[in-house]
């Protein structure tokens, strides 16, 4: 599995999403089998929030990796409206807890909301002091946000980026690459499955003999500085993602999706999902 300097570690540039996890009690086994799973294949990035199901990702995340821990790079984000001072502190306690472990690897406030950033970078130190998280970065932020957090300590930008979605190269994708900060895309192979059956991506997947999905992060990967985070549950998908690295796009490839999905030509608010 190809890796990247994030925050000073080594980390899978494929790692495993975890958005609409815990949301069924009846998915929780397959759920924890398919990030078992997916550590075995090399993707030991795991990227969970307490958003997703209130904390129920994080609780099936804390099941999934109870006995490897050591095994796992472990990324967890705040809300915005827990990003106060105390409010911080307390959150990420409570996602310590459901994912049964003493320390977070990344914590990212998940976007911005109504406390100062100045507020909330104090509260991710302090949790750095204690050894409750190791590094911290952000989520859903633009260059303006970036700018304005004025952090060398923020170790990512974690942002929608797909075929379908991809204002950020115009202007925040370059400027993560100047500053050596690695972006972390997710939904890189889209919402709703549009772009799985894209006609463009099937031609380009059964050229190399992939799927379409492998050629959706192929295709994000293309970046050097990017981390893609799919999620998937489905054993097989899981396989082709973690080989997805495999799958090399050519100058031919890359014209075509060009053609379906036109590259920006000016500045784009942020997409979110």
């Amino acid at each position: 599995m190809q890796t990247i300097e994030l925050g000073g570690d080594s980390v899978p540039r494929i790692g495993q999403g975890t958005w609409h996890m815990g949301e069924n009690a009846g998915q929780r086994k397959a759920e924890v089998r398919a990030l078992r799973e997916g550590i075995d294949l090399g993707m030991t990035l795991i990227d969970t929030a307490e958003m997703y199901a209130e904390g129920g990702a994080e609780e099936v995340v804390g099941q999934a990796i109870h006995d490897r821990r050591d095994e796992v790079y472990l990324v967890s984000k705040v809300y915005p409206h827990n990003a106060s001072t105390k409010g911080v502190q307390d959150a990420c306690e409570r996602s310590l807890r459901r994912l049964g472990t003493d320390t977070i690897d990344l914590y990212l406030l998940h976007w911005r909301g109504q406390y100062p950033l100045s507020e909330t970078v104090e509260a991710f130190e302090r949790l750095r002091e204690q050894g409750k998280i190791l590094r911290w970065g952000v989520s859903n932020f633009d260059i303006d946000d970036l700018a304005e957090l004025d952090a060398p300590a923020c170790a990512t930008n974690q942002v929608l980026y797909n075929p379908e979605s991809r204002g950020i190269e115009y202007d925040l994708l370059p400027w993560q690459a100047q500053h050596n900060m690695p972006l972390m895309a997710y939904c890189p192979i889209g919402q709703g499955g549009a772009l799985l059956h894209d006609a463009t991506l099937q031609r380009i997947a059964d050229k190399h003999s992939a799927t379409t999905a492998q050629v959706a992060l192929a295709w994000a990967l293309r970046h050097p500085g990017v981390i893609a985070i799919p999620k998937a549950v489905n054993l097989e998908h899981l396989k082709q993602n973690a080989e997805a690295e495999k799958v090399r796009l050519d100058k031919d490839d890359l014209a075509q999706i060009d053609a379906a999905y036109p590259p920006p030509t000016r500045k784009q608010s942020l997409q979110m999902v």
